[in-house]
């Protein structure tokens, strides 16, 4: 899978708005209520990650994770970094959001 090029990578942002682009990564910080569900959260993360093959770098600051997404193997931001992104936010917005 190709990486994208900058005009694919703004338009592909747009879908998942919480996520910012820097140098050839996006990322996003989630804010929780304590650590016990920051864990439960990238738990989450982890299965759907590791059923793709595809796994973020992730930053555990307490009440605060930072998923940081590129593909190695393509040297940038491919379709598998946004199909992560949007998964993250899925849930994030089913187990987290009352």
């Amino acid at each position: 899978m190709p990486a994208l090029t900058t005009k694919q990578i703004g338009l592909h942002l747009k879908a998942v708005p919480n996520w910012s682009k820097r140098a050839q990564t996006i990322f996003r910080t989630f804010k929780f209520d304590g650590f016990l569900k920051s864990i439960d959260f990238v738990n989450r993360i982890a299965r759907r990650a590791q059923k793709i093959n595809h796994h973020p770098d992730i930053d555990i600051r307490f009440d605060n994770v930072t998923l940081t997404l590129t593909t190695h193997d393509e040297g940038g931001i491919t379709e598998k970094d946004f199909c992560l992104a949007r998964q993250c936010d899925e849930v994030l917005s089913k187990f987290f959001v009352s």
